[in-house]
């Protein structure tokens, strides 16, 4: 796959996507939108692919927010399309029924924050530093940054970093349960594609109902606990939950389909 804001790496079913906008600190653009729309069709389509990564280029930014050069002289539709397609796309990545994880190596600021809340894992560098800006521009976050940053850290903690503007470091965001790691020295990357490798061993079909199982607490008009039953149930139809059990009856390790 060939993109202008984005870069991919396929290796052994594992997909690493880097934001490769480094002279704007791999800010987001309606560009990189369509384009990681394109690559999530694609993750949930390709049967060679089981889990991905997001980065960003060099080791200053993730992301640090969005391209505020290309909205500055928006009006109301346009603003209000620009977080419709944001939304769109991020909800891709976090319904992804295959892993994402984001390597956030730097700034992670605005919509980089956004985008790696999206993500099911969040592990940082030291030097990395999150946070939601947007009231200095005189908007709110559009990229559902005041609904999962709540979800994550609670609505205290949360309003201070929206109202107040105020970044964490990265030991903070992890205290704050923002992070679920800070990787020390150069190990980021592979500390994310040994978690992905990890979960090749797992059942396929329960990970990606776990995850949707997970969602479902959070979604409107849905029952989590009843959709948890109904998601129980219906993996003991499954070749997974067959070949699962029976080696562990058989005292010997499983072995399942992709």
């Amino acid at each position: 796959m060939t993109f202008e804001t984005i870069l991919t790496d396929l290796e052994n079913g594992i997909l690493t996507v880097t934001i490769n906008r480094p002279d704007k600190l791999n800010a987001l653009n309606t560009a990189f939108f369509e384009e990681m729309r394109n690559v999530m069709n694609a993750v949930y389509l390709n049967s060679e692919i089981h889990g991905v990564i997001i980065t960003g280029m060099g080791t200053k930014a993730f992301a640090a927010g969005a391209d505020v050069a290309e909205f500055a002289a928006y009006n109301v539709e346009q603003g209000k399309h620009l977080s419709c397609n944001g939304h769109e796309v991020l909800n891709l990545i976090e319904q992804s029924p295959k892993p994402v994880i984001a390597a956030v190596n730097g700034f992670a600021l605005g919509g980089g924050c956004e985008l790696a809340m999206a993500c099911h894992l969040r592990f940082a560098s030291e030097n990395a530093v999150f946070g939601q800006p947007e009231v200095n521009l005189g908007v709110t976050p559009g990229y559902a940054g005041t609904q999962r940053l709540v979800q994550l850290v609670g609505k205290g903690r949360a309003m201070e970093m929206l109202i107040t503007t105020r970044s964490i470091k990265a030991s903070e965001a992890e205290q704050w349960g923002l992070v679920n790691a800070v990787i020390e020295g150069d190990g980021l990357h592979s500390h994310c594609y040994d978690v992905l490798d990890r979960l090749r061993s797992k059942s396929p079909n329960a990970i990606a109902k776990t995850i949707g199982c997970v969602n479902a607490y959070f979604a409107e008009g849905v029952d989590g606990f009843e959709h948890e039953i109904e998601t129980f149930g219906k993996c003991f139809e499954t070749e997974d939950f067959k070949e699962g059990t029976g080696a562990f009856l058989e005292k010997r390790k499983p072995s399942f389909k992709r």
